[in-house]
């Protein structure tokens, strides 16, 4: 599950880069293999752990259950990936979870399915609105390249102080570079994470800047291949969950081993898939990105980030394709783009309710067959 996570959700933030040849196929390949196996292993515990244990309440999932979510899950993504129709894996792993939860004599978390829902159906519109703004930013002739491409760095780089790390020390409030920051200075908490986000941002501000004045385009071909980077972090961790967190049970109950050990072999899946499968996908998606222009992929990209990290925080599975597909949209529509199918939203739409819907299905059905064949739980 994570190779087939690897392979094909971990590529598209360098599609963009790769489109305005400011890198390389390979070289991507490796660095999304690279990022993304470090993502997965530094963020990926909160999504784990709401896939393992917060979707069905009253009983724990066995190694068999476990087995029908996984088999389930991965069917639907090979479906997707065989048929052409865009399955989101954080549906289809939610579903399936879910379905041999059930199955297997849980109740239903409705308190979570409410946050799920509402954090899914926010998913589009605020995606959407982000890549709008950024792309109206972006167009805007009062706004030079040299001023509006760096502020947004500027804002990533921000960011990017406060998100989640499982490498800093400390509690969930502080395991971030500007809270461990925070930790190690007598200074009011608010004060010393406002300073560390500061200099991250004003760092990457100038960065960028000083690209952008001695060429534009090279400036802007950059934080393409930076933007891509963080986006691919971003995917690892939010991704990884997916294929570990039905078996959090498993190694953290009955083996007794950290959860770390389990997001290390989800990273090296996730590696693996990357390295082996990236390589084609990414020339597929770069021509698509290539159409868009280098500076409708910055906006499509920005939110993907934004949205990412607050899901990784809250610990909410989330799909990539939900939310770029959401960001081309917003940033079509601010360059005036009038050849956005409504059709083909629909039917984009219709097929993830019905990937949600029916993974529940099948997930009970396929653990009642194998409970019922093996005589086990």
């Amino acid at each position: 599950m994570a190779w087939a996570l690897g392979a094909n959700s971990n590529s598209p933030p360098f599609a963009p880069a790769i489109g305005a040849n400011a890198i390389s196929t390979m070289r991507a390949a490796f660095l999304v293999g690279i990022l993304a196996a470090l993502g997965a292993l530094l963020q990926g515990g909160s999504i784990s752990e709401t896939v393992g244990r917060d979707l069905i309440l009253g009983v724990q999932i066995t190694p068999l259950a476990a087995t029908a979510g996984l088999l389930t899950a991965a069917g639907f993504m090979a479906f997707g990936v065989y048929s052409g129709y865009p399955v989101p894996a954080a549906f289809a792993t939610t579903g399936a979870m879910v379905g041999v939860g059930i199955s297997l004599g849980g109740d239903p978390a409705i308190a979570k399915y409410q946050e799920l829902a509402l954090f899914w159906a926010l998913v589009p519109p605020v995606s959407g609105g982000l890549a709008y703004g950024t792309a109206t930013i972006l167009r805007r002739d009062d706004i030079p390249e040299t001023v509006g491409v760096p502020l947004l760095a500027g804002v990533v780089s921000g960011i990017v102080a406060n998100i989640e790390l499982g490498i800093i020390p400390g509690d969930a409030a502080q395991n971030s570079l500007a809270g461990f920051a925070s930790s190690l200075v007598g200074l009011p908490d608010p004060l010393v994470r406002g300073v560390v986000t500061l200099a991250f941002g004003a760092l990457g501000f100038l960065a960028i800047r000083r690209r952008t004045q001695a060429s534009a385009e090279r400036g802007i071909r950059t934080f393409l291949v930076a933007l891509g980077s963080v986006v691919a972090f971003s995917s690892g961790g939010s991704q990884v969950g997916l294929a570990t967190g039905p078996l959090e049970t498993l190694f953290v109950t009955r083996l007794e081993l950290p959860t770390l050990v389990l997001l290390g072999i989800g990273a090296v899946g996730i590696l693996a898939g990357a390295w082996m499968g990236a390589p084609r996908l990414l020339q597929a998606t770069s021509r698509e990105y290539a159409q868009l222009g280098a500076r409708r992929s910055i906006a499509a990209l920005v939110p993907g980030f934004i949205i990412a990290q607050v899901a990784i925080a809250l610990g909410i599975p989330i799909s990539f394709n939900n939310i770029v597909i959401s960001g081309v949209i917003g940033g079509g529509l601010a360059a005036g783009s009038a050849g956005v199918s409504r059709r083909k939203i629909g039917v984009t739409v219709g097929f993830w309710l019905l990937t949600l819907a029916s993974s529940v299905g099948v997930g009970y059905g396929l653990y009642w067959v194998f409970a019922t064949v093996l005589g086990m739980e």
